[in-house]
C-alpha cells in the first residue's frame, strides 16, 4: 500500500471514529433531553400537587370552622329541646344560619374562581352602581381613610353581573382598607379604554375592543412583585390565619375572566396598589325595569301544580315541603327518566322546577322534552354547579328562570308565584 493510500485509509478511519463519537454524543444529548423533560414534568406535577394541597387545605380550614358553627348549634338545640328548653333557641338558630350563609359564600367564591358560577350578565351603568354603593363603602372605612370618587362622566355601558361587580368593588375597598392600617387615601375611578391587538402587558390578556375600567387605588404599603405574582392564587393571603380566606382576589379574577374581561394589579413596596377591572363594553343601553309589585303572601291558587325534578333527596323534600305549605300540589321525580312519564300523563303542571345537573339527561334537555309534550311549559332551574349554565344568556329560553343553591325559601316561593301568576 502506497503512502497516499495509507493516508487515505487513515483519514477514512478517523472519519468513521468521528461519526462514532458524534453518534455517541447525539445519544447522550437525547438521553439528557429526555431526563430534562422528565424532570420538568416532575417539577410541574409537584407544583400542581402543591397548589392542589394548598387549595384543599384552605377549603378544609374554612369549612371546618363553618361546620363547627352549624353542627355545634344543632347539637345545642337538640340538647335544649330534649330538656324542654324551647324558649331560648333563637340565638342558636341565628348562629347556625349565619354559619350556613358563610358556607354558601365560600362555595360561590370557589365557583367564581373556577368560572362555573351562573352569571346574569346584563348591560349596566357602572357609575350608577358606584353611586348606590357610596354610603356603604364610606361606612366600611375608618375616619383615617379619605375616600374619593373619580368617575368618567361619559362612561360607556358595561356588560356584567351587577351583583358580582358590587361584591368585587366592596372586596377591593376592604382590601385597600386593610393595606392602610394607619390611614391614607383611597380612590375609586372609572374610565373608558380601547384595547388594540398590538398593545402589550394587560392587553395581551384581552381581545381587541372597548372596555369599561373600574379602578381602586390606595397609597398603602404596596406589595412586592413576588406577592403580586401570586395574588390571584386561591387561598393565598398575607393576612394572619383567621383574618382572610384568600379567595377575594381569586373570586374577582374568575368573575372577570368569565365575563370576557380581565383584572390586573399594579403595585410596588412603598408605592401603594391599584387594581383594575376590565369589563366589556355593551352595545345597548340598560333597560329600565319597573319594580315588581310586592306580594304579601305568595300562596297558591286552587289546583296549581308543580313538578319538582331533583336527584338530591334532602333538597327534593325541602322544596316539596315549602311549596306544599304554600298550597301547591307537588309532583316529584328524581331524574329525567322518571319525569318523562309525568309529562305524558294527564296531570296538571303549571311549572317545572328542575336541577340543572341531573344524572343522565340534564335539566335543560329535560325542559325541551317537557315543552315537546306541553308547549309553553314554564321552567325554573335550581343549580349549584352548572358548567353549561355559567352564563345565563343563551342558556335560558323564553319563560325560563334560574336561582342558585343555596337559596332562601322566600325567594323560591316568590319565584314560583311570579312565574305561575
Amino acid at each position: 500500500m502506497s503512502s497516499s493510500e495509507q493516508q487515505l485509509h487513515d483519514a477514512h478511519r478517523q472519519i468513521e471514529q468521528l461519526h462514532g463519537h458524534i453518534a455517541a454524543l447525539e445519544l447522550q444529548i437525547e438521553q439528557r433531553s429526555a431526563q430534562a423533560r422528565d424532570s420538568e414534568q416532575a417539577l410541574r406535577q409537584a407544583q400542581k400537587m402543591e397548589a392542589v394541597g394548598q387549595l384543599t387545605g384552605g377549603i378544609a380550614h374554612d369549612f371546618n370552622n363553618i361546620l363547627t358553627g352549624i353542627i355545634g348549634s344543632l347539637e345545642m338545640m337538640r340538647r335544649r329541646i330534649a330538656k324542654g328548653r324551647i324558649h331560648d333557641l333563637e340565638e342558636l338558630i341565628e348562629q347556625g344560619v349565619s354559619s350556613a350563609h358563610r358556607a354558601a359564600n365560600l362555595t360561590h367564591r370557589l365557583l367564581a374562581f373556577s368560572r362555573r358560577q351562573s352569571l346574569d350578565a346584563q348591560p349596566m351603568e357602572l357609575n350608577a352602581l358606584i353611586g348606590q354603593m357610596s354610603d356603604l363603602l364610606a361606612r366600611s372605612l375608618p375616619p383615617s381613610i379619605e375616600l374619593s370618587f373619580d368617575t368618567e362622566p361619559r362612561l360607556w355601558t358595561a356588560v356584567a353581573d351587577a351583583h358580582q361587580v358590587e361584591s368585587a368593588l366592596l372586596n377591593l375597598v376592604l382590601n385597600a382598607r386593610d393595606a392602610m392600617p394607619c390611614g391614607g387615601k383611597l380612590r375609586v375611578q372609572t374610565l373608558n379604554q380601547h384595547i388594540d391587538a398590538v398593545q402589550p402587558d394587560t392587553a395581551s390578556h384581552l381581545r381587541a375592543g372597548d372596555y369599561v375600567v373600574l379602578s381602586v387605588t390606595d397609597n398603602g404599603g404596596g406589595m412586592p412583585q413576588s406577592v403580586v405574582d401570586r395574588a390571584f392564587d386561591p387561598f393565598f393571603t398575607t393576612k394572619p390565619i383567621g383574618q382572610g380566606s384568600g379567595l377575594g382576589l381569586s373570586m374577582i379574577y374568575g368573575f372577570c375572566k368569565q365575563s370576557q374581561g380581565h383584572v390586573s394589579i399594579d403595585s410596588a413596596l412603598g408605592k401603594g396598589t391599584t387594581v383594575n377591572l376590565f369589563l366589556p363594553r355593551g352595545k345597548r343601553m340598560p333597560t329600565a325595569t319597573a319594580a315588581p309589585p310586592r306580594v304579601r303572601a305568595p300562596k297558591a291558587r286552587e289546583g296549581e301544580s308543580v313538578l319538582i325534578v331533583e336527584d338530591d333527596p334532602a333538597v327534593r323534600q325541602l322544596v316539596r315541603s315549602v311549596l306544599e305549605e304554600q298550597g301547591y300540589q307537588c309532583l316529584v321525580a328524581i331524574d329525567a327518566d322518571s319525569a318523562q312519564p309525568i309529562f305524558c300523563s294527564d296531570a296538571r303542571i303549571d311549572l317545572l322546577i328542575s336541577d340543572v345537573g341531573l344524572p343522565g339527561m340534564n335539566g335543560r334537555q329535560l325542559a325541551e322534552v317537557g315543552r315537546h309534550h306541553r308547549p309553553g311549559l314554564k321552567v325554573l332551574f335550581i343549580t349549584g354547579y352548572a358548567e353549561h349554565a355559567a352564563v345565563r344568556d343563551g342558556f335560558l329560553g323564553a319563560d325560563m328562570q334560574m336561582i342558585t343553591k343555596p337559596f332562601p325559601f322566600d325567594l323560591l316561593t316568590a319565584k314560583v308565584h311570579e312565574m305561575i301568576g
